[in-house]
């Protein structure tokens, strides 16, 4: 019998092409990860890794294996779902996938209000990167809303089956230790940041690629002293004078100590937010959301002082 576990950690394996990057997904350490695709290869009697001293290639038939396993991981979902909710009485449901930024600091608030306004509604959540959310769309997954953004001119493209409605604009910011004392004197060039240890996203991550290319466009290349796509762990560590990162405005809500936004005119990168609404959604709670989804956005674009 295969472990539905163990089928969810080799999907995230398989999208992000190595052990580490879907251990920090899932919260495991790489090696919980090797012994759970150890435990899988037993179990299926089929080879999934090309293994190295350095590095673990999926097989075909891992690729195959994962393919089908989104569908029946689906199935499992809605037969929990549904013995769960055997006997109780019928409710509008709303279901909706967001990335993790935006459930961190804006959903939560926004949440609240939504369950004031409709007390009855029930709501599904999943957190997802935006890559992972259009392919359970893809893959005919039944989501309401889907909220997922674009970064520079990535191609990000998503099916025929949902109706995209733009949200806004989320700015990136340069964040600093305010121990650098950088933020004194008006606008920061990119060469007084040469040099500077920094705090980057673990490569696989949405938008890492079109961050190293702003970058690169301004030939600062970053001292790359961590990689973490936890934002508030970040913050503590610019708060602690450790290093300086790029991160979304909506990530970043009242600062905590220690910690300052520059303004840095010549490192300009946006990503554009998205709800990619099924055309079967609930439509009033839906119209809500979105539009307390916008005003959240707009408030996060008002300058800084």
């Amino acid at each position: 019998m295969l472990n539905p576990v163990h089928l969810r950690t080799l999907l995230e394996v398989v999208r992000l092409g190595s052990f580490a990057g879907a251990a920090n997904r899932l919260g495991y350490t790489p090696s919980a990860v090797s012994q759970q695709m150890a435990a899988l290869e037993h179990d299926s009697g089929v080879r999934l890794f090309e293994r190295t001293a350095r590095s673990a290639r999926p097989t075909q038939a891992a690729e195959i294996m994962a393919q089908h396993a989104v569908n029946v991981l689906a199935e499992l979902d809605a037969l929990l779902e549904a013995a769960a909710g055997a006997g109780l009485d019928t409710r509008e449901e709303l279901r909706l996938s967001i990335y993790a930024s935006l459930a961190h600091r804006v959903f939560p608030d926004l949440l609240t209000e939504q369950l004031v306004d409709e007390p009855l509604l029930g709501v599904r959540l999943t957190i997802r990167d935006p890559s992972p959310a259009i392919q359970a769309l893809r893959n005919g997954e039944e989501v309401d809303v889907s909220l997922v953004y674009q970064v520079g001119d990535s191609g990000l493209s998503w099916p025929d089956s949902v109706h995209p409605e733009y949200l806004g604009e989320d700015r990136y910011r340069v964040v600093v230790p305010e121990s650098w004392d950088l933020h004194r004197h008006g606008p920061v060039s990119a060469s007084q940041l040469v040099g500077r240890p920094w705090v980057l996203h673990h490569p696989g991550s949405s938008d890492i690629a079109e961050i190293e290319g702003a970058f690169s466009a301004r030939e600062l290349r970053p001292r790359v002293v961590a990689r973490c796509d936890d934002f508030s762990v970040s913050l503590k560590l610019i708060g602690s004078g450790y290093a300086a990162s790029f991160m979304p405005e909506v990530a970043l809500g009242e600062l905590p100590a220690g910690v300052r936004v520059l303004d840095v005119p010549e490192i300009a990168l946006s990503r554009r937010v998205w709800a990619l609404v099924s055309r079967r959604a609930p439509q009033q709670p839906v119209q809500r959301l979105l539009r307390r989804l916008r005003e959240a956005i707009i408030r996060d674009e008002a300058p800084r002082e």
